[in-house]
């Protein structure tokens, strides 16, 4: 579980779920992303076996190691975000300090071009 939503946090750098989940999914994300620091072959060989993408591994290890290179720690911050309505859960967006506005949904579903509906169509 907490590999997905690592995976989701990394990529669109913003998600919302319960608190619980996102008080304990913060130790594991700050870790990935020190261990992103660190540098190295071997540093990035267990960022990918852990978050199982490559591409994900290299934005830690390139774009956010140098956002936060001098930064000792505190790389996620939770907000409180009321309660669902279904079940009375307490719910929270977890995010990265001083985030990309435009990672927020990149990359997250298929994408339909003007150009790819008129093929269709036409």
């Amino acid at each position: 579980m907490f590999e997905n939503l690592c995976h989701a946090l990394l990529k669109h750098e913003q998600i919302s779920t319960t608190l619980p989940k996102a008080k304990d999914l913060r130790p594991v994300v700050e870790k990935l992303i020190t261990l992103g620091k660190s540098g190295g072959l071997s540093a990035r060989r267990q960022l990918i076996a852990t978050l199982q993408d490559e591409k994900i591994a290299d934005k830690v290890m390139t774009t956010l190691a140098e956002r936060y290179a001098k930064r000792p720690g505190g790389y996620c911050r939770i907000f409180k975000a009321g309660f669902r309505h279904g079940d009375a859960a307490a719910m929270a967006v977890i995010e990265l300090v001083d985030r990309d506005p435009e990672a927020k949904g990149k990359d997250s579903g298929p994408v339909q071009n003007a150009d790819a509906e008129e093929a269709t169509a036409g």
